[in-house]
């Protein structure tokens, strides 16, 4: 277990008891980005379990776009070359009320180096048909919705 693994419960309750008390609302973008075989891009945290869409929090005077393109750039190795699309957004309401999730489709990307090195643990890319075991149920859910079997749901 490495260090972020154990603050990790000790520091998020803290920090979001900070983002309650000065903010109001918070946004986070994730990533569905797709390769020419159609397989999609996911990442494991060295923080916290499992397999989710790349992706993270959107900074205060900085746009979605710009927050998707450098989360995907340090965390899974993918530079935005084109347009991107939003599929849905999501009240996150299991940690903190106000946060809010857009997620975006990426169809149009080049390859780059990863920069997250101390955050993520793994990168990969898998078919949307057989998620890795592990793969969090809402990113599941992102990416049936992805695939049409199911409508977008407006919460994660």
């Amino acid at each position: 277990m490495n260090w972020r693994q154990r603050a990790e419960p000790l520091v998020r309750p803290l920090l979001q008891a900070f983002w309650r008390l000065s903010r109001g609302t918070t946004l986070g973008v994730r990533g569905i980005v797709v390769r020419a075989d159609g397989h999609v891009v996911l990442v494991r945290h060295t923080y916290v379990g499992g397999w989710h869409l790349p992706g993270g929090g959107v900074e205060k005077g900085e746009s979605v776009r710009d927050a998707l393109s450098h989360e995907l750039r340090d965390e899974a190795g993918v530079e935005v070359s084109g347009d991107t699309s939003i599929q849905g957004v999501h009240a996150n309401h299991r940690r903190f009320r106000g946060d809010h999730v857009v997620v975006c489709v990426v169809r149009d990307w080049q390859p780059c180096e990863r920069g997250a090195a101390g955050e993520i643990e793994a990168a990969d890319w898998f078919d949307p048909e057989q998620l890795p075991d592990g793969t969090t149920d809402a990113t599941r859910a992102r990416i049936t919705e992805f695939l049409g079997r199911s409508p977008v749901s407006d919460l994660w």
